[in-house]
């Protein structure tokens, strides 16, 4: 079995490490971000593990507002007297912090993907997640109509299309429909693949993804 004391511990070793080397790198730049934060975009990315948005991106403290969860998913746009994180935290990047950009990004080896074809028994044990990935329903029921049988294309078309379907979410927000037509507000759609680093754009004007070079 996995130590846990010992991941505890490399846990405590890495903030002491910060303390004493990271943070003396930036101790300028931590000043002047300490009271106020001016990110310039909004990063919308998976809670997976392997995806880190400051390392792909090498931006600095400050510079990403980010969201994060199963599948880099943006729910559509409702009022609700619920509790929405990832509604929350969008309304409060573009409406409060002004980002001038939004970036949805996906990446190879999605969880979240893959489980969208699974069959209800196997996600029978973690009933939020399966509700969750009902909001990306669009991106299961169109590759289910194109009877893909190789499940390696499947899974990669299923990352890709989710992100445009996401990119199609953000613009039912009143907010960020407006401004995107005033073109003060960019939306960027990206596929990270972990194994190689390689991040592609989504590019509207010939509906695929392009290498960034």
């Amino acid at each position: 079995m996995p130590d846990k004391n010992s991941d505890i511990q490399s846990l405590f070793d890495g903030v002491r490490e910060f303390n004493s080397v990271e943070f003396e790198r930036y101790r300028e730049l931590f000043g002047k971000i300490g009271r106020s934060q001016d990110p310039h975009t909004l990063f919308i990315g998976c809670s997976d593990s392997r995806v880190v948005p400051n390392l792909i991106t090498k931006t600095q403290p400050g510079e990403l507002f980010m969201v994060r969860n199963i599948a880099n998913i943006v729910p559509m746009y409702r009022e609700s007297e619920e509790f929405l994180s990832t509604t929350s935290a969008i309304e409060y990047a573009v409406q409060v912090l002004n980002v001038s950009t939004i970036i949805v990004c996906g990446h190879s080896n999605c969880g979240g993907c893959n489980a969208l074809f699974a069959d209800e028994s196997t996600l029978k044990h973690i009933p939020h997640t399966r509700k969750w990935l009902e909001l990306s329903k669009a991106v299961r029921e169109k590759l289910t109509r194109l009877h893909i049988a190789d499940p390696d294309v499947r899974e990669w078309m299923s990352e890709q299309l989710n992100v445009v379907e996401q990119m199609r979410h953000l613009l039912t927000y009143p907010y960020i429909a407006e401004r995107y037509r005033n073109g003060d507000l960019k939306i960027l759609g990206w596929y990270y693949i972990i194994e190689t680093g390689e991040v592609f754009d989504y590019q509207s004007d010939i509906r695929r993804f392009v290498k960034i070079q």
